[in-house]
């Protein structure tokens, strides 16, 4: 598909929703409905000395800007192909010596290319950027307070000689910088690393349970001209089959939060009431609040309540104790809330999830690839009952699964995953992205590895052995230690 092709939607009218886009035929899963770069995007304040400020690679050694010195990259083919962008931010870094925080950056990027391209830059882009939504009239008190202090601080970075600006022009960018932006990920999908404005992707509504999920392809960087450099883009694909004229729809949050939470967050965020089916029926509430059942018993509801306030504090300390790095404290902690939990919660409770992912990872980070291989067992059973089945964080939740059991020696069991997270992969990534092809090459190895164990599986543990005791990663650390992978509004 070329980028920026819009023959496959259509914009329509969504009723209290405003505008939306709906298909334009009959599209298949795994389709992707349309392609478009970013109108103007940023990385993250804290990530800008370790993400590439063109192609939003995380990367071990960037080059920095010279004149600058703030913004980093791979190397001279994305420096080149980003200086358009950047050179009036470089200008205005220089000015006031200190780069402001990513929204100030962002609403400068876009409002510099308004006045250079106007708010429209492409056929096929649907409506100009300044005709996005941006609800400032609908902030509350404290967001009008925040925004105040952007708007202040943004004058401040705004070039001198420059086009000036009212305020309420620059308020309603940052309320459609709010609204609209979608965060970017890095290039194995495990962190959010930017954000940006995608006029065309902002028109698709927020559905709980979508019909469409969107990625960050980083394009070709490998090139050494940047005229032949391929630019990063979000893809907008199919995760079922969607009948000519449906509405599209993508879901800003991550779907396992109650659907109180759900709501809760996008009203704050987005400033909007979820009323998709999942949120008005309380879909799946009931098993992400289980309690663990034998046979007909259940729990006492004071033990229920007493362990589910535990974990809850629990969870707080297991977050402080991994952001300081103590992994031992992590998994002390989580084996003890686990322990608490058992026969208590049922696998599909949130908390119980929550706790099994980071007991999971950081026991995989230590090596302990037995216990990790368990846990991550528990938490994608937990998880297939709860997400949508071409769920994108299900399929990176499945490799990551597929590669802890690999490690543990249990290739039948990884393998297995492993085929799994790659049939949903092909659908949310698609066959060329980056993630698709380290996963791919991790199913052809272990299907390899597999038919050696069923041939000879005393040969195959002994041949083992040796290669992890020279290489104990072997296997695509691209995928170890995949939890982060969907790609969400910012």
């Amino acid at each position: 598909m070329t980028v920026g092709n819009m023959e496959n939607a259509v914009l329509f009218d969504a009723g209290k929703k405003g505008r939306g886009l709906k298909a334009n035929r009959e599209l298949s899963a795994g389709e992707v409905v349309f392609a478009e770069p970013s109108f103007s995007a940023v990385v993250f304040d804290s990530l800008a000395s370790q993400v590439c400020h063109s192609c939003f690679r995380h990367q071990a050694k960037l080059h920095r800007c010279a004149q600058c010195k703030f913004a980093h990259y791979c190397n001279r083919t994305c420096q080149t192909a980003c200086w358009e962008e950047h050179k009036q931010e470089c200008a205005a870094i220089r000015k006031i010596i200190r780069a402001p925080n990513e929204n100030v950056r962002l609403a400068a990027r876009v409002l510099w290319r308004i006045h250079k391209d106007t708010g429209i830059v492409s056929d096929s882009q649907l409506i100009p950027v300044d005709h996005l939504e941006d609800h400032v009239s609908d902030l509350p008190e404290e967001d009008l307070k925040h925004l105040k202090t952007d708007v202040h601080s943004f004058l401040e970075y705004w070039s001198c000689g420059r086009k000036q600006l009212s305020g309420d022009c620059i308020s309603k960018m940052f309320g459609i910088i709010k609204c609209n932006a979608f965060t970017l990920s890095d290039q194995r999908g495990l962190q959010a690393v930017g954000v940006g404005l995608f006029p065309n992707l902002c028109l698709v509504n927020h559905d709980c349970w979508p019909n469409c999920t969107v990625i960050l392809n980083h394009g070709n960087q490998s090139a050494l001209s940047s005229a032949l450099h391929s630019q990063s883009r979000i893809e907008l694909r199919t995760l079922q089959k969607i009948p000519e004229g449906e509405e599209l729809t993508v879901s800003y949050v991550d779907f396992l939060n109650l659907s109180a939470d759900r709501k809760k967050k996008l009203r704050e965020q987005f400033l909007f009431d979820c009323a998709c089916e999942h949120c008005s029926h309380h879909i799946k509430d009931e098993l992400m609040m289980a309690v663990a059942e034998s046979g007909e018993k259940k729990p006492p509801a004071d033990k229920v309540k007493e362990v589910t306030a535990f974990s809850k504090e629990c969870l707080e300390k297991i977050e402080k104790s991994r952001i300081k790095g103590d992994y031992h404290e992590v998994v002390k902690l989580c084996q003890e809330c686990l322990g608490k939990q058992e026969n208590i919660l049922a696998d599909t409770h949130l908390y119980k999830l929550r706790v099994l992912s980071v007991a999971s990872e950081v026991l995989s980070y230590l090596k302990h690839f037995a216990e990790a291989a368990d846990l991550t067992r528990r938490m994608v059973e937990g998880y297939m009952k709860l997400y949508h089945p071409n769920n994108a964080q299900l399929g990176m939740a499945l490799m990551r699964a597929g590669v802890t059991h690999w490690h543990a020696g249990l290739i039948e069991v990884g393998h297995g995953f492993i085929c799994k997270a790659y049939g949903i992969l092909m659908i949310t990534h698609g066959p060329n992205h980056s993630i698709t092809r380290d996963l791919e090459s991790i199913r052809i190895q272990t299907e390899m590895e597999l038919k050696m164990f069923k041939k000879n599986e005393h040969e195959y543990h002994t041949m083992r052995d040796a290669a992890l005791k020279n290489q104990p990663m072997a296997i695509s650390s691209a995928a170890a230690e995949t939890t982060k992978g969907s790609f969400h509004k910012h």
